[in-house]
């Protein structure tokens, strides 16, 4: 951008450290860090949005009486087995480099199906692993809870079965803790909480589902907001715990205690009313959330200067037409009123003039550089669209130049066939005439060709003779 305003006053380029130096002198600016953000979360991040989806909430437990302790919510997650996360170590101060941690075998994917509720307390675990068989270790061997229930799926995820069948889960333990009359179940839109039977089996049970807005659910649901991030971690310290006793591969039987040592440390209480109350849930308060979204850039409209404002209208530099016409009324009353006092606060009022006229001029043409650069994108973009996607060979390898030449020689096909078509609609009389012509001519050649001969033969004798010629009709 610098280098764009310096050509366009004919100057050269900055020096490669003039951005540090730049912010340096500059109080207001400083560095950070970037991370990259998914542009679908990025959109689902509106305010608007985010209010709705609490009237929403706050209208549905008000219909139906709902009360906080019957407010619900539930998901999967699921991860590798062996898999640990990158933590802050103490290390020795001349190591170059970050150090390495050894993760062990065993990357066999699991899901667990979480569900929580706003009083605290949190709904037995649903384990989902690969394999198609229940092995007697892992109800035998296993400390886990006996309320714990495990599936089994081809590639170790969720399905609209499963999804079902931890609907009946949750209804076994919730049954004989519900407060009111219906219960309220905050969940996502995977496919497997919307299908019919998932539905039907809520309706039978007064079960009220509410479905987050999609990509917003690291901001309004509470298991994500305060539970899953903190069971992973925990996780991770109890791999890494058995690592250091030289256990290198994780199986299932291995897996299960660790879980279990992970989720009583991070599914408490206080966890997940936090988790609720971050989610701005329970209790409702929708600020929580709306507080932590980015600013959404408008652009501000300019208020109209009252007849008294211009009348007191103080030097400063223009940001806008207006101000720029009100510094020149001001400055062309002081012209007029100035006699013999210090002509300082003209000069300042003109430098302060120059300043928002640069300023306003440098903006133009930043933005018809913008514009520029906007209206090449959209002529690549309306170009590939226009384009059409032919296939070319089915497997193989090709290079540029013989993919030129398929599609030339394609192009040249076609052109072909076309004329064949067109040729093939003409009547059968041009037909005829072509053939007759095509007849005529080979009979005209054959006639010159015997005429050409019969001169040769008069060079050739001094005596005169008699020329015979037959002509076919």
């Amino acid at each position: 951008m610098a280098n764009k305003l310096l050509a366009a006053r004919g100057a050269g380029q900055v020096g490669q450290k003039w951005p540090a130096n730049f912010v340096k002198r500059t109080d207001s600016l400083t560095t950070r860090f970037s991370r990259a953000y998914d542009r679908q979360r990025a959109l689902c991040e509106d305010p608007v949005l985010i209010k709705n989806w609490f009237e929403l909430v706050e209208q549905t437990k008000a219909k139906y009486g709902i009360c906080d302790e019957d407010v619900y919510n539930f998901d999967e997650a699921g991860f590798s087995m062996g898999k640990i996360t990158t933590q802050l170590i103490i290390t020795a101060s001349e190591r170059r480099g970050r150090p390495k941690a050894v993760q062990p075998g065993g990357r066999e994917w699991v899901t667990f199906i979480a569900g929580i509720n706003a009083a605290g307390w949190s709904i037995p675990l649903f384990l989902i692993f690969t394999g198609k068989y229940h092995l007697s270790a892992w109800y035998e061997e296993a400390e886990i809870p006996r309320n714990w229930a495990i599936a089994v799926s081809d590639n170790g995820w969720t399905t609209n079965e499963l999804g079902v069948e931890w609907l009946k889960h949750f209804v076994k333990h919730t049954d004989g803790k519900v407060v009111g009359s219906r219960r309220l179940l905050i969940l996502d839109g995977h496919e497997s909480h919307q299908s019919l039977e998932f539905q039907e089996l809520c309706k039978e049970n007064n079960i009220y589902t509410l479905c987050m807005p999609p990509h917003s659910s690291h901001l309004l649901q509470p298991l994500d907001v305060g539970c899953f991030s903190p069971l992973k971690r925990a996780y991770s310290r109890e791999i890494e715990s058995l690592i250091r006793n030289h256990i290198n591969h994780i199986t299932k039987l291995e897996f299960l205690p660790a879980f279990k040592a992970a989720f009583d440390q991070s599914f408490t209480s206080a966890n997940i009313c936090s988790a609720f109350r971050g989610a701005g849930l329970v209790p409702l308060q929708p600020d929580t959330v709306l507080s932590k979204l980015d600013v959404q850039l408008c652009t501000p409209t300019t208020p109209a200067l009252p007849a008294l404002a211009e009348a007191l209208w103080q030097a400063c530099t223009p940001s806008n037409v207006r101000e720029l016409e009100a510094q020149s009324t001001l400055i062309s009353n002081r012209v007029r009123q100035h006699k013999s006092s210090s002509p300082a606060s003209i000069i300042a009022a003109i430098g302060q003039l120059k300043k928002g006229a640069e300023i306003m001029i440098l903006s133009a043409e930043l933005m018809r550089d913008r514009i520029a650069s906007l209206e090449k994108a959209n002529d690549t973009a309306t170009k590939r669209r226009q384009r059409k996607k032919k296939r070319i060979q089915k497997r193989g390898v090709l290079t540029k130049g013989a993919g030129e030449d398929l599609l030339a020689q394609r192009e040249a096909d076609q052109q072909i066939a076309y004329e064949e078509r067109q040729g093939g609609e003409r009547s059968g009389v041009s037909r005829q005439a072509l053939a007759r012509c095509t007849r005529i001519s080979a009979l005209l050649e054959n006639r010159a060709t015997r005429t050409s001969k019969v001169h040769d033969t008069e060079t050739d004798f001094d005596q005169p003779c008699v020329i015979i010629a037959s002509t076919q009709t």
